[in-house]
Formats: C-alpha cells, structure tokens, sequence
C-alpha cells in the first residue's frame, strides 16, 4: 500500500514538472519547400472540340438479332372491349376501415378484388363505397362523358 501510494506521488510529481510555466518556445524556423501542387492534366482535345461544336450525333441503328427490343413494352395493354367490365362484377361486401373503407368484389370467373376509393377496375375508377354500395365512374369513348355505375349489396 505504501509502494502504491509513492508511485502514485512520484507520478503526480512528474506531471506537474511537466506542466511548468515556463516562456513558451519559439515556433519551428522555415522548413525546405514542399512538393508544388501540379495543375491538372488538360482535357484531350477531342472533347473540347465536341461540347464547343454542339454538333447532333448521327442516329445509331439496334438491330435487334432475333431478340426482344430492350426499349420496347414487355406487357401492351390492349384498350379494346376485352378485359373485365364494371358491369360484370358483383359486390360481395364492404368492410369499414379506419382509414377507408373497402369494397369487395367478385368478377364472374370468381377472383376477388379488394377496391378503396381511387382504384381502378377494369374500365372504371372507384369514387365511393358507402355501408351497401360501391360506386365507379366509368370512362367511356373519348365523344362521350364518362358514367357513373353503381353496385349494391344483396341483400337476402
């Protein structure tokens, strides 16, 4: 305890003759020049010349070699009577939620399809679901007005 205690004052010692107050040393004289900074490397000239000419590029050809365009469609959406028709659905039921409410509908191939308000369904667009009933307003051809179907719940 008595060796621990020493070392511990022989150390403090040290430490406060470090920290003495003595005048402050004078800072380092001039040291040899340091490497000089090089200017960047100038731009080839072809490019130079290509942003100050601003001149369009030809068109480059794709051929396509018997493969899939990269830059065309993979699904196309056919705008034809084709396709599931608002009028062909049944509500099945509707379910209140806390933000929305949600329809629940049955196409006649029996999927369901779980709508809120700004889904779309085949040709139509949902604008409201009440308690028994759902609402969709059904854009038409572009000479007409889009309609408005509504479907009910069955009620047995």
């Amino acid at each position: 305890m008595i060796a621990r205690g020493a070392l511990l004052l022989a150390a403090l010692t040290l430490v406060l003759a470090g920290c003495g107050g003595g005048a402050p040393s004078t800072p380092p004289g001039p040291s040899a020049p340091g490497p000089v900074a090089t200017p960047p490397p100038p731009k080839p000239p072809g490019m130079a010349a290509l942003a100050e000419v601003g001149a369009p590029l030809p068109p480059i050809p794709y051929a396509t070699k018997q493969r899939r365009d990269p830059f065309s469609p993979v699904v196309i959406v056919s705008q034809g009577g084709k396709g599931l028709q608002v009028g062909s659905v049944k509500l099945v039921g509707v379910i209140q939620g806390r933000q929305w409410p949600l329809a629940l509908v049955e196409a006649p191939d029996g999927i369901g399809y779980i709508l809120k308000p700004g889904d779309t369904l085949g040709d139509g667009r949902v604008t409201q679901i009440t308690a028994d009933s759902v609402s969709f307003a059904v854009a038409g051809p572009p000479s007409q007005k889009s309609s408005s179907v509504t479907l009910r719940l069955r009620t047995d």
